[in-house]
This record gives structure tokens, C-alpha cells and sequence, in this order.
């Protein structure tokens, strides 16, 4: 039992954050961050493993020995790529802090470990609950699936950015990786029916067509655009890549295969077009019920902390969809709006990083009590 009441050190919050922003952290070059990170968790006395993802690549993880795990608090450490390499770092303005990873989610990342630290402190060092830092989520997710290939706890609280909105559901995703093939010839010899980039926007206005008018639910986005850079001439290929957002219960099988139905049906239709659709990820999106013990428990806090409970689904993909394929029961929370991450200008609210760091501390302590 916690017998006194740990204080959230908003200056050492502070400071972390300042750290974390400033160091880039890319998906697939999160090194010096996690050697940054390992160092802090370490000089703070908590028991940190690293648990290898790839050979320089690793997640942290603390957790209490000879406790059985109830509870993991989890972020992602990576961000996506600086959209200025010169004007990524922390900036602060009065309350709002601004840099890359300010909501996506370094503030997140945080605010979970100076809660977990604040408990460490006085002496709570046996509570049922891990905090775990990830690598990878904004690409492949390889850092979750390590994780899950070797510990399991029955809850999550990830700390996306939700503007602390409790997100007991999640969308699903399909990433989508479509070719389409052509001959190399002379521009002056180029016709819609073998250029591949034409094949493309014919797939790609299909798509759309259908998202918009079957599955109005969803959300997609043609992310990327490529094909050889051809000079005087008809490029030989053509790629595009595009994200699928679906709500929680969405049929997403059903949806695959009219997709692929799609691509199909205009190869029957023009036995020129040389086009393949490739569903390179299918992650479902699910929704819990407003019960079980660390729901009960952080929806009694929400008052506490001037805080409305309404419960909303959080309209992405995440670290959550895997966790939850693997059996844990994930809730989002976090600092920050969804609108404000991978944007230019990123940021987040740091009276709002220190009630989410204040919230996840009161979790942790009601659940030892």
C-alpha cells in the first residue's frame, strides 16, 4: 500500500520532455533515445530490461519481480520523419510545447514514466503494473510484436493522443500496396491502355469511388505515388500505397475482398491493364465493454480530476490493434490531439501532460490499494 500521496514533479516532467523532443527518434533510428531513456530509468533506480527488437534496435521494459503484472503503461518512443530537419526540437510558449513527437507521442511516453516514477520514489515498488517503451509503431510495429512474443498482461493504457478522452475501442486498418505494370517505349508512342500510371489512376479512382460510396464509415489515404523516373518515355511500373481506417466493427474480410474484387474486375475489363493488389496489413479494430476492474477504476477518477467520462473510438491504427490480436485488453490515453500529431507544427499542452502524468499516477495507486 502507498501510505502518502506522490507529488508529480512538474519541473523534472518538464525536463524530460525537453529531452525526449530533442532527440530525433525516427522509426528505425530510435537509438539514442533509448540509450538516453535506459540511462534515465537506471540513475532513477527502476529495474530496466531491454528486450531486443532488432541487432541495435530495443524495447524498455520495467517491472517489478515476483509481481504478477496486472497493468502495462505503453508508448512508442519513435516519431515519423522531421518535416524540417532544421525545426524539429522543443519550443515552448507559455503552456504549449511544440516540436516533433509533442503529441505522438513524447509527451505520452512522459507523463507514463514520471507517474511511475513519482510511486517508485515512495516506496510503491511492487505495484502490479509495467511500464513499457516501444520502438516501431509508426511503421512496421515490430516493437509490439516483440513484446507479445514474450510477456502478456491482461490491460494497457497507451498513451496516443486522445486529449485524455478514454478510448475503449479502435479503429482497424488495411494497408494497401497496389502495382501495375507497363512497357518502356517512346513518349510519342504512349497510349492509356499500356502506360501504367493511367492503369492506376483508373485504380485508384475505383477505390475512392468505393470508399466513398459503399463504405462511407471509413476514412482512406493515398499516401504514396511512385513510379520510374522514365525521362522521354513511358515509365514500365507504377506504385501506390494507401491507408484504410475502419470504424471498430467494421467487416473488415468483407471489405478486403471487394477490394481485391475491384482490381479484379477492371483487369477483365482491360486485359491491358497489368495490375496487382497486395493487402500488406490487416489489423482488425475492436471494442471493449465499459467493465472490468481498471475501467471501473479510471472512470471513479475522471471527476476527481474535472474530467468528463465519454468514451470514444480513436480513428487509427496502433500499437493497441496488435496487443489487443494478442490477447490484451488496451485502452488509449494520452495527451495531445490526434489532429496536431505528424503535422509541421506539433504540439500539445503542458498543463495537459502533467494531469495525464497525475492521472496515470492515481490509476497505479487504486489499483494498489
Amino acid at each position: 500500500m502507498v501510505e502518502q500521496n506522490p507529488a508529480i514533479n512538474p519541473q523534472r516532467l518538464r525536463r524530460l520532455l525537453r529531452r525526449l523532443i530533442d532527440i530525433y527518434s525516427p522509426t528505425g533510428k530510435e537509438e539514442e533515445l533509448l540509450s538516453y531513456l535506459h540511462g534515465y530509468l537506471k540513475r532513477s533506480g527502476l529495474p530496466v530490461i531491454r528486450q531486443a527488437v532488432d541487432d541495435s534496435r530495443y524495447n524498455l521494459i520495467v517491472m517489478p519481480s515476483a509481481t504478477d503484472i496486472h497493468l502495462a503503461l505503453v508508448g512508442h518512443v519513435d516519431t515519423v520523419v522531421a518535416y524540417d530537419l532544421e525545426h524539429y526540437g522543443f519550443e515552448d510558449h507559455d503552456d504549449l510545447v511544440i516540436g516533433l513527437g509533442a503529441a505522438d507521442m513524447k509527451s505520452g511516453c512522459a507523463a507514463m514514466v514520471e507517474a511511475y516514477l513519482s510511486l517508485w520514489e515512495v516506496g510503491a515498488q511492487q505495484l502490479p503494473v509495467a511500464l513499457v517503451l516501444l520502438v516501431g509503431e509508426e511503421e512496421e510495429g515490430d516493437g509490439a510484436e516483440r513484446l507479445v512474443e514474450e510477456f502478456h498482461f491482461p490491460w494497457a493504457i497507451i498513451a496516443e493522443p486522445t486529449n485524455l478522452h478514454p478510448c475503449l475501442s479502435c479503429y482497424g486498418y488495411l494497408e494497401i500496396q497496389l502495382n501495375a505494370q507497363g512497357k518502356r517505349v517512346h513518349a510519342s508512342l504512349s497510349s492509356r491502355d499500356h502506360n501504367p500510371i493511367e492503369s492506376m489512376l483508373q485504380l485508384l479512382l475505383h477505390i475512392s469511388h468505393y470508399m466513398t460510396n459503399e463504405r462511407p464509415e471509413g476514412t482512406y489515404n493515398i499516401r504514396d505515388l511512385l513510379s520510374t523516373q522514365a525521362g522521354f518515355a513511358v515509365p514500365d511500373w507504377c506504385e501506390a500505397w494507401v491507408d484504410v481506417h475502419l470504424p471498430p466493427n467494421a467487416p473488415i474480410g468483407d471489405i478486403s475482398l471487394e477490394l481485391e474484387e475491384i482490381v479484379d474486375r477492371i483487369r477483365k475489363e482491360n486485359t491491358q491493364v497489368k495490375a496487382t493488389l497486395r493487402l500488406s496489413t490487416i489489423e482488425a479494430g475492436y471494442e471493449l465493454p465499459e467493465k472490468g476492474f481498471v475501467i471501473e477504476a479510471l472512470r471513479a477518477l475522471y471527476p476527481r480530476h474535472a474530467l468528463s467520462w465519454k468514451p470514444r473510438p480513436f480513428p487509427s491504427h496502433s500499437d493497441a490493434n496488435q496487443l489487443w490480436a494478442a490477447g490484451v485488453k488496451p485502452i488509449l490515453l494520452g495527451p495531445g490531439q490526434l489532429e496536431k500529431a505528424h503535422a509541421p507544427e506539433e504540439s500539445v499542452s503542458f498543463q495537459q501532460v502533467t494531469l495525464a502524468a497525475e492521472l496515470y499516477r492515481d490509476l497505479l495507486m487504486s489499483l494498489d490499494s
